[in-house]
């Protein structure tokens, strides 16, 4: 009996072991988010995380004070510089989060079968017997039976350190737990989930706004990930805090998928959202084992065909102390490619593991072999049939110039872009080669003096490092297969053919010098001229 795989190309290639595949001057397609912390924080291995492929940073805000990711800020911004290795920054909020607090910072024994009082007042000292915690109505949104899960870093699944309770009795504003495994909570801070419980906190806080209109607007942040998305209303009222922050009218929001009640208003929230964030970490407590492999296809599927990207959290967990991943995580990585995930956030991998570089390499090399394996053919088809027609013109465009390149075998599409949106979209349809977002300066002027936004110099101060690199460049780091470029300066863009070539000779040089294009090959090439949209082939010469 002959069966068709619907996930990767048949028959499958079959790599030696003792002829690894050459590296490439772009890692790979998938791109990977990495969080920054205690042992990802210095200059040397901010730039190591860079070169083995890191491309957007992650700022957790549910822990460390607006001074210590300030610090850590500048380091990436120096890296950044230094490498010449381009870098979205990512601000994470910590949302409807319920915490526990240790104020005394001493580790906590929690005994099989045995008591512990999860209470609202926190003047009492953390103990075995007693947790307190920074939410009030706890007791009224829990019953009997209910499963409460506590842990520093939610939830690597070893029994060690998070701890699983049920509750036995609700006794005024404290809930009574029996508990179901011993561990040692240490620090100064756990988080508790409340499996399936709605729990009445705002999705943007107090804290979260006043972190973002000043640490986000002062750093120009590219990425909101909205923690704890439970409804479209949410990314809406988000959306309209940052509105009023000026600079960060353009930042875009990532809904960060963490409970039952975000997957029950996926579609909506998808709607609103420029992008998903599937915190498996979360998911894969509130909901049953069997399930979260589905919910994950369904998500990644429903983002690929809204032209999203989705972003997958918690695949190498042993990393965090082990030099290689297990079998199984490594498998979990290669299948979130083939589901088509657009990028892999790294947690307490890279924010507290031992081998942060290490870590990434790895997750890059996984998803690069995964990459060669996935069903392009098969996925181009599912998208075109999805989005129907009539087309929009943009749409058509987009497909075509994938249809162009997959048809002459070409190594590269060119975009030119201002928006970022038409490279996008051309990466939608996840093109085998890599596509190259070339993004045109644009002049402005006050009237005053003139200037270029959008280019690209050698050397610019550290503190000038926003404006070397416009936002719809660097929000381009977070999907899969986009690469964004800045144009030369000296061709600002405008609507002549001239300025045109210029900017195509410019990129076409560009990447015969880091060698992606070599002579002879051909290059699909998607720009504007005038008010046309023109997708073009180029055989190139010696």
């Amino acid at each position: 009996m002959h069966s068709t795989n619907v996930l990767f190309e048949e028959p499958i290639r079959m790599i030696s072991i003792i002829e690894p595949s050459k590296p490439s001057f772009f890692p790979g397609m998938t791109k990977i988010v990495g969080t920054l912390g205690p042992k990802s924080r210095s200059v040397e291995v901010i730039s190591s995380c860079l070169k083995a492929g890191m491309s957007v940073a992650r700022f957790d805000f549910s822990w460390g004070d607006v001074q210590y990711h300030q610090e850590t800020l500048h380091n990436l911004k120096t890296a950044s510089q230094s490498t010449k290795k381009l870098c979205a920054v990512m601000l994470d909020t910590v949302g409807a989060e319920m915490q526990v607090v240790n104020k005394s910072e001493a580790s906590i024994s929690l005994q099989e079968d045995g008591l512990v009082v999860l209470t609202p007042d926190r003047g009492k000292d953390a103990s075995s017997e007693i947790l307190p915690i920074n939410f009030d109505g706890l007791a009224k949104s829990v019953k009997k039976g209910d499963t409460i899960f506590v842990g520093q870093y939610l939830f690597t699944g070893s029994e060690t350190t998070s701890v699983w309770l049920e509750v036995t009795e609700v006794r005024g504003q404290d809930v009574v737990c029996v508990i179901k495994n011993s561990a040692t909570l240490a620090g100064a801070l756990f988080t508790l989930h409340a499996s399936q419980i709605h729990i009445d906190l705002p999705t943007l806080t107090e804290k979260d706004k006043k972190v973002i209109s000043t640490w986000g607007v002062k750093n120009k942040i590219d990425f909101l990930s909205l923690s704890y998305t439970r409804h479209a209303e949410d990314v809406r009222e988000a959306r309209e805090f940052l509105s009023k922050l000026g600079d960060l009218s353009q930042t875009q929001i990532f809904a960060k998928i963490e409970n039952v009640e975000g997957l029950d208003h996926f579609d909506e929230i998808l709607q609103e959202a420029d992008g998903i964030i599937l915190s498996r970490g979360n998911l894969g407590i509130d909901l049953p084992p069997e399930m979260v492999f589905l919910f994950q296809k369904s998500a990644l599927y429903k983002c690929n065909m809204a032209g999203k990207p989705a972003v997958l959290t918690r695949v190498v967990d042993s990393m965090t102390s082990n030099l290689r991943p297990t079998r199984a995580e490594a498998t979990d990585v290669a299948n979130a490619v083939l589901d088509g995930s657009d990028a892999i956030l790294l947690g307490a991998e890279t924010l507290r593991g031992n081998y942060p570089i290490e870590t990434i390499s790895t997750v890059c090399r996984i998803c690069a072999e995964a990459e060669k394996v996935f069903n392009q053919d098969l996925y181009f088809k599912k998208t075109i049939k999805y989005v129907g027609e009539p087309m929009t013109h943009l749409e058509s465009i987009a497909s075509t110039a994938v249809r162009a390149a997959i048809k002459v075998k070409a190594s590269v599409i060119i975009c030119f872009t201002s928006t970022g949106r038409a490279a996008r979209l051309i990466a939608k349809y996840r093109p085998p080669m890599p596509v190259l977002s070339v993004v045109v300066p644009q002049i402005k002027t006050d009237q005053i003096k003139w200037s270029f936004t959008g280019a690209f110099e050698e050397q610019l101060p550290t503190d000038m490092w926003e404006s070397l690199f416009p936002s719809n460049a660097r929000q381009s780091l977070i999907v899969r297969g986009l690469f964004p470029s800045l144009a030369d300066p000296r061709h600002p863009a405008d609507s002549t053919g001239a300025s045109n070539e210029s900017i195509l000779k410019f990129a076409l040089d560009q990447g015969k010098a880091s060698g992606f294009i070599k002579a002879h090959d051909r290059v699909v090439v998607c720009q504007k001229v005038g008010d046309t949209s023109v997708v073009k082939i180029i055989e190139l010469e010696d």
